[in-house]
């Protein structure tokens, strides 16, 4: 979820209100960011700004801007796709307005510019928030790409004639990667050759908001001789609203799903969502021989073009082995990186962009810790000052002295069922308990893998808390990882069922106030002893 808030003169603007899909929990509801803290504040929010049209950062305006009801400015698809779910919502779109890149707008004692940067989805913007006597540039999510087969390469000029730039707000996603991001035009051409030596039916499965990729796909289709069909809402809305503004003006005539049977397999080409293992997508209906038009068949291919989200990898290891089950022929980001770009930037392209703009601070956001880590260390190299890692619930101060934290504020996890927004449930203490009073929230975050053995910890237990707690980490992490031995929950939910009970007890013995608590169990990727 992004959600980023900028003040000047008691004038506030949101840049960017996302969410995220909680696939720990059951159903996987939504979250959205949680503004209950404002009003306490003082904070009335008084436009939203749009970097880019990614669910993670438009994707909850429709569930907030009921509250503030402000005025809305997002380029031309990423408004188009909001319309569209402010229509769903039954919610009037008037206050949706448009902004086409390197446009400039004011918004209170801001002057703003949206300065056009490729990414993986048309029209990606980083923000220049200008007061009389600062300047930041929110980067957004960004890279440079030199064929990024929609839209236009960057302009160095545009961003040299910004230096020097007092702050950057800037994406640490691939912080730690050295060298340079793949381009949009090298995967179009590797996903040619593939998809032109499958001998049977194709399916492949991207990001519906990765135009660049969809284009790429539908040319490939035509340079080997196969006919195109979507598979998921998602990918047919997305596509939609792309050609409504002639973004896939040279995209073949689309085959309905129903009408594929009567092609031969290898003039078939099926786009498909669900590179995620999401379980209701098209491709795990797929895996599961559940759609009611389409059946995978021993010689047909699937390919991924897409990178596993961390915490997605369990979900996706299931979907793979149906997919397996169905003796299909299987390419990915393990087997063939070729096929994947990221849409964010690598360790060149950062020295690039900071080489063009000059920065004095840096404030590294996106991405988890080890990310931000990385990218303050590139940057503290380039000569950049990095006084500050920032963490969800920061409020931070930028003034003529610099960059401060003027507070952490702990924001517990809300979630969305039945239209409606409201805390996720804590694990709490049993009633009929002796234990003590419950005093402020503790946020713990557990990344594991599953192992025939039972379940493991991996990488470092992440823990945040509204107050001051005489928690031992050390020993905390030394408990769980016992129990996680012990327990054979084949999901994370019920594991984080299992957990409930134990580690209410374990805390209640090891704190003199019992807080709630908000266990975030996620999938991770196993690393091997070299990377440990």
């Amino acid at each position: 979820m992004n959600f980023t808030l900028y003040g000047h003169l008691d004038h506030w603007i949101v840049v960017d209100c996302g969410m995220m899909i909680r696939q720990d929990l059951p159903q996987a509801p939504l979250q959205v960011p949680n503004v209950d803290l404002l009003p306490s504040q003082g904070i009335v929010p008084q436009a939203i700004l749009v970097t880019h049209g990614h669910e993670d950062h438009i994707g909850a305006i429709a569930w907030l801007w009921p509250r503030w009801q402000c005025p809305i400015h997002a380029t031309p698809l990423a408004a188009g796709l909001l319309r569209l779910r402010f229509a769903e919502q039954q919610l009037p779109t008037d206050a949706i307005h448009v902004i086409t890149p390197d446009e400039a707008m004011q918004s209170g004692p801001f002057d703003i510019r949206f300065l056009p940067l490729p990414h993986s989805i048309p029209e990606s913007c980083a923000l220049l928030l200008a007061t009389p006597d600062h300047r930041i540039l929110h980067t957004g999510d960004w890279k440079l790409d030199p064929e990024p087969l929609i839209g236009d390469p960057v302009y160095p000029q545009r961003f040299q004639a910004l230096a020097p730039i007092d702050l950057v707000v800037g994406d640490s996603t691939n912080a730690p990667v050295s060298g340079h991001s793949r381009s949009e035009g090298d995967v179009a051409r590797a996903l040619e050759t593939t998809i032109g030596a499958c001998p049977g039916r194709v399916i492949v499965s991207c990001f519906a908001s990765n135009l660049a990729r969809v284009l790429a796909l539908g040319r490939a289709a035509k340079a080997c001789g196969r006919r195109v069909s979507l598979m998921g809402r998602s990918m047919e809305r997305m596509v939609n609203v792309a050609r409504g503004l002639g973004y896939l003006e040279d995209f073949p005539t689309l085959v309905p799903v129903r009408d594929l049977g009567y092609l031969p397999p290898e003039e078939v080409l099926v786009i498909a969502t669900g590179s995620q293992g999401e379980p209701r997508s098209a491709l795990s209906r797929l895996a599961q021989g559940q759609h009611t038009d389409f059946e995978l068949q021993p010689g047909d291919s699937v390919i991924f073009s897409a990178k596993a989200i961390p915490g997605n990898e369990l979900l996706i290891e299931r979907l793979q082995a149906g997919l397996k089950r169905a003796h299909v022929t299987l390419y990915d980001e393990r087997n063939h990186p070729e096929l994947h770009a990221s849409g964010h930037p690598a360790q060149d392209e950062l020295q690039r962009l900071y080489g063009w703009l000059a920065p004095r601070r840096l404030l590294p956001v996106h991405g988890e810790f080890q990310h931000q880590q990385a990218h303050r260390v590139l940057a503290e190299s380039l000569g950049i000052e990095v006084p500050w890692i920032p963490r969800n619930g920061d409020m931070l101060r930028f003034d003529n002295e610099g960059l401060s934290c003027l507070a952490r504020h702990s924001l517990a996890p809300h979630i969305v069922t039945q239209n409606r927004i409201h805390p996720l449930e804590g694990l709490r203490a049993p009633a009929m308990s002796s234990m003590h009073r419950r005093s402020g929230i503790l946020s713990l975050t557990l990344p594991v893998v599953r192992q025939p053995a039972g379940w493991a910890r991996v990488g470092r237990l992440l823990w945040d808390t509204s107050h001051d707690l005489a928690l031992d980490d050390t020993a905390l992490a030394d408990w769980l990882d016992d129990q996680l031995a012990m327990h054979e929950a084949d999901t994370i939910a019920k594991l984080r069922q299992q957990l409930h009970a134990p580690l209410m007890h374990w805390l209640d013995e090891h704190l003199r106030h019992l807080p709630d608590v908000h266990l975030h169990i996620m999938a991770a990727e196993e690393t091997s002893p070299l990377d440990s």
